[in-house]
């Protein structure tokens, strides 16, 4: 019998064999997670699948592009069948609503515009499901994300994904040093999502071709605003529509129709311009607008930093680094002065156009692969 000592690492990271190696896949029903589960198995790990029931799913069960719907939960088990590896669906409505939903339908009352995926990742995936994972007496929990997890010299580090188009940092960069002991992440080096997809083909797998999902999953229309008005229905309420001086332009049915640097349907005619909405106020309900060049934004404060860096985020006065203020924004240069109670100062090098309150200012390295954390982007400042 070979001792553990004489066993080399197995692709996990832990020093035993695959067989012995306990793996929850947290299964999403869609390509990823379930190659990520297939891909597993057939490497020899022994692999539980576990998928989260959300929300009522009613209107989103027969729609392709949104994840987390009925059929999703059944395509996963069917996958565990095929693959053969047992698979639970555990309930968690009720916590989603309180912990991802309401704070979401809320922040759009206040004139935010919030980003659900990374606080479901933070607060049901890698909180409530890793926990869940420890209670089964696994070795770790795997997902389908496209980021990588690399064993640095202080410990693990994260890292952006291969595959720079799939990349999911921007959506983890609430991932706390803990959480990512546990955490390994499969995609992380492949190298494209037809890569994925080929593999699905590979392990056989029913849902090779199943379309990618592009929506929030509980906004089964894609509507915002309906969901808003579902959960709150005081929360629309009519308001004006001004210039950068006051002057009134037009009226809104609520502000939570509306997101920093949204041009279309703003309701205004005439205008010499095109007219992009640059600032919402809540506490007087109305919606700015101004001209492109209005957009630029260079400084803001930043709150509930989560740090992963090597070095303490408060041990130095300033952090010359790189952000993404959006998920589909570029990795830009800044600096990032800490202050009191998980805040921060940003200093953009350049403007960064519609820079979103209750959008995430995500941290990188210089050289821009590994994540350093992230805080949230409060009111701007300039």
């Amino acid at each position: 019998m070979q001792h553990t000592s004489q066993i080399k690492a197995n692709l996990l990271g832990f020093n035993k064999l695959p067989s012995q190696t306990r793996v929850v896949v947290a299964m999403s029903g869609g390509v990823d997670s379930s190659v990520t589960a297939a891909m597993l198995k057939a490497q020899g790990y022994e692999v539980i699948g576990l998928t989260m029931q959300l929300y009522d799913h009613g209107a989103s069960v027969a729609r392709k592009s949104a994840c987390c719907a009925g059929r999703d939960i059944h395509d996963a088990k069917r996958i565990a069948n095929e693959m053969d590896f047992p698979h639970y669906v555990l309930d968690y409505e009720n916590f989603f609503k309180q912990q991802v939903i309401n704070e979401f339908v809320e922040s759009y009352t206040n004139g935010y515009t919030p980003i659900p995926c990374i606080r479901c990742n933070e607060r049901v995936k890698f909180k409530e499901l890793l926990q869940t994972a420890k209670k089964l007496d696994a070795d770790c929990l795997a997902t389908g994300h496209y980021i990588r997890r690399v064993e640095g010299v202080k410990g693990p580090e994260l890292h952006r994904a291969t595959d720079r188009d799939k990349d999911q940092s921007y959506f983890l960069f609430t991932t706390t040093r803990d959480q990512l002991e546990f955490l390994r992440f499969p995609l992380g080096e492949i190298e494209s999502k037809e890569q994925t997809r080929n593999l699905a083909k590979q392990f056989g797998l029913s849902i090779a071709d199943k379309p990618d999902s592009q929506d929030i999953c509980f906004v089964p229309s894609g509507n915002y605003s309906e969901l808003v008005k579902k959960h709150n229905p005081d929360a629309l309420k009519p308001g004006e529509i001004v210039d950068l001086e006051d002057n009134v332009l037009a009226h809104h049915e609520g502000i939570a129709h509306f997101t920093i640097g949204q041009r279309r349907r703003l309701g205004i005619d005439h205008s010499p311009e095109p007219l992009y909405v640059v600032k919402l106020d809540p506490s007087k309900n109305k919606v700015i607008v101004g001209p492109r060049s209005a957009l630029g934004t260079q400084s803001f404060t930043i709150n509930n930093i989560n740090w992963i860096g090597s070095e303490e985020f408060d041990s130095r006065e300033y952090w010359d680094i790189k952000v993404r203020v959006r998920s589909t924004g570029l990795i830009i240069p800044a600096y990032v002065y800490p202050r009191s109670g998980k805040k921060a100062y940003v200093k953009l090098v350049k403007p960064e156009r519609a820079v979103a309150p209750g959008q995430a200012c995500v941290f990188y390295h210089p050289e821009e692969s590994r994540i350093l954390g992230g805080g949230w982007i409060s009111r701007k400042t300039s």
